[in-house]
Order: structure tokens, then sequence, then C-alpha cells
């Protein structure tokens, strides 16, 4: 695959992109007393694509004229795959705990880490693979899934459980081939024209689903706007918009362990704004999600 390179800045990005997708919770924890968590999504990626389009829609246009993509096609299959992300992990969170549900869906890295060497023939080096696993130690602990006072997980029927776990399994295998297929056309077209044509197919995607859903409304108010809006700026235009800047130049496993380190900047965020104080627990695990990491990505530099 090409792979023009511009050394150094895709970590000096990371941080700040790491950080603007953590804001995502805070926001979405306020819009949360009104929303739906599908509406709240599709108002996300639907704010998002409007506030790009003037910006957007000319480079899009050329770009599409001038068949600067081998297929373009894969644009709007990046765009699904995303907004099928957001509601299959949405829609997991309503029959299984947020414990399974987080853990299961933050093992995008390791699909990724598995598939891309298929599609973009890019092969994660050993370290990578041990900085993997430490890393997902530490969410586990984050998670909160060995804390005392979480028995009530079994109290939820099996059945449903599963579907849900299954449901959350989807929504990572889902983000890694967004990944995957991001890191693959990106190599045609630049950043703008790729995260607006993914966002707006998402947005309409998820503007659908949510149509069609009778339980669901995309009636807010105006108190409520403010919250989307910050949405669709920071987490979404900053955050996400950087991920994808990074496709350009990274191998995708190694920008989809960068997304490891979301739960660490959602927990320092909320305990300034939502005044949630982390335990020990949280601590370690968000040192052990750092270290984990630091080996994937830096020991897989060097062996390079």
């Amino acid at each position: 695959m090409k792979n023009i390179r511009m050394p150094g800045n895709e970590y000096v990005l990371a941080p700040v992109a790491i950080l603007a997708i953590s804001t995502a919770s805070i926001f979405i924890r306020f819009s949360q007393a009104s929303l739906s968590s599908l509406a709240i999504a599709t108002y996300r990626l639907v704010f998002a694509s409007l506030i790009m389009f003037p910006f957007s829609i000319v480079s899009t246009y050329k770009s599409l004229r001038n068949k600067e993509m081998r297929d373009p096609y894969l644009l709007i299959l990046s765009g699904m795959l995303l907004s099928l992300h957001f509601v299959s992990w949405i829609i997991s969170l309503e029959f299984t705990s947020v414990i399974n549900s987080v853990v299961l869906v933050t093992t995008t890295p390791i699909w990724v880490a598995l598939f891309s060497p298929l599609i973009t023939k890019e092969k994660p080096k050993s370290k990578f693979w041990f900085g993997l696993i430490i890393a997902m130690v530490g969410i586990i602990l984050v998670s909160g899934i060995f804390r005392r006072g979480t028995n009530s997980v079994f109290s939820i029927d099996q059945r449903d459980r599963f579907i849900g776990n299954v449901l959350a399994l989807i929504g990572a295998i889902c983000a890694a081939f967004y990944v995957i297929i991001g890191r693959f056309v990106r190599n045609d077209v630049s950043n703008r024209v790729y995260t607006f044509s993914v966002y707006s197919v998402a947005a309409i995607t998820l503007l659908i689903i949510t149509i069609l859903i009778p339980s669901e409304t995309l009636m807010v108010s105006v108190a409520d706007l403010k919250w989307l809006i910050l949405l669709a700026i920071i987490p979404q235009l900053i955050g996400h918009s950087l991920i994808n800047l990074f496709l350009g130049t990274l191998p995708a496993h190694e920008v989809s362990i960068f997304l490891l380190g979301e739960p660490i900047g959602s927990t320092i965020l909320a305990i300034f704004f939502l005044e949630e104080i982390p335990g020990l627990m949280d601590i370690m695990g968000g040192f052990i999600i750092l270290a984990g990491i630091g080996i994937a990505v830096l020991n897989n530099r060097q062996e390079e």
C-alpha cells in the first residue's frame, strides 16, 4: 500500500484525538435526560455532516467526478459500518450489563489486528500483541468487572444477556472494519473528502433507522441543542476526524489501539464535570492501558 508518512505528528496529535473523543460520554450523559441514545447518535452525525457541508461538498464532488477512488462504494460501506457500530452498541446496553458491553465493544483493536492483514497487507509486529493484551487487561479493570457489588449482572436473563453481548461484539467488529476500510480508502482521497462522505452516509443511515422505529423520536428542545452541537464538534469533528487523518499515514492496527485511551479520558473528565471520582481499580487500569498502548505502538515502530 502507498504509505505517505508525517513523522511524529501522529503521536503529538493522538492525545488530542483521545481527549476529544472522551468528551462524548459527558455530552451524551447530559443529553440523555430527554433524548434516546439512538436519537443522540443520529443528531451527532447529522450535525457533524451539516457543519462540514459548506467546506467539503466541492472537494468531494471533484473527487468523485475525477474518479480518484478505485472503489467509491467503499465510502458508502464505511459510513454504514460506522452507523451500525453506533446502533448495535447502543442497543446492546438494553439487553446486557454496561460492564459486558464496554468490555466487548473495546475489543476493536483485536479484530483490526486479525483482519487488517487480509485487506491492507499490514501485519502487526510481535510486541504489538503483547501491548494489546496488557491494554485489554487495563480495560477490564476500568470496566469494574472485578469490583464488589457487580453481582447484579447475574440477575439479567441469560437469553437477553447473550443477545446484548453479541450486539456489543458486532459493534466492535463494525468499528474494526470501519477503521480497516478507512485505512484503504484514505490512500486515494483526502481526509476531508473521506470524513465528510462517511459521516454523511452514517447520518443518513441512522436517520432512516430512527424514523423506521415507531418508539423513537427526533424531537429536541432548544436546551439540548447545545449538547448535541458540542457532541458533533468536539468528539466527532475533532476526535474522530483526527483518527481518520491518522489512517492516511499509520497502519490500521496502530490507529485502533489509540481508541483504548478513551476510558482514561472519560474518567478524568467525569471527575470535573460529573463529580464521579475514580476508584483505585480505575487508576490502576488507566496506567495499565497507557503502558499497553506505549508498548504496542512504540515497540512496533522500533521493529519497523
